[in-house]
């Protein structure tokens, strides 16, 4: 039984900054990514920010030098800083691990959301 569990959303201000984390729990052998991804009203669901096993890592133009992704391998979390946050970035955002298994694409494990609402 994996799950993941996300936490860090609420309300806050334009300007204003969140953290959200991310902990995975149960039996997941190789983690090849982790990621971020936000889905507002009305809107596809897009990638925020992902990171590698490497660790290396990229971002939606949009956010790029206000969000950061990092991780804790210790405790399989990840984490997103999200500074200087707008209106328009309100959504709900959600955690992926995406996993290697027998050297090929493993499950892929989704967060159950998190809401992020910023107030104009």
């Amino acid at each position: 039984q994996v799950q993941l569990v996300e936490s860090g959303g609420g309300l806050v201000q334009a300007g204003g900054s969140l953290r959200l984390s991310c902990a995975a729990s149960g039996s997941i052998f190789s983690i090849n990514t982790m990621g971020w991804y936000r889905q507002a009203p009305g809107k596809q669901r897009e990638l925020v920010a992902i990171m590698t096993s490497s660790g290396n890592t990229n971002y939606a133009d949009s956010v790029k030098g206000r969000f950061t992704i990092s991780r804790d391998n210790t405790k399989n979390t990840v984490y997103l800083q999200m500074n200087s946050l707008e209106p328009e970035e309100t959504a709900v955002y959600y955690c992926n691990f995406r996993t290697i298994y027998k050297a090929t694409t493993g499950p892929a494990y989704w967060g159950q959301g998190t809401q992020v609402t910023v107030a104009s």
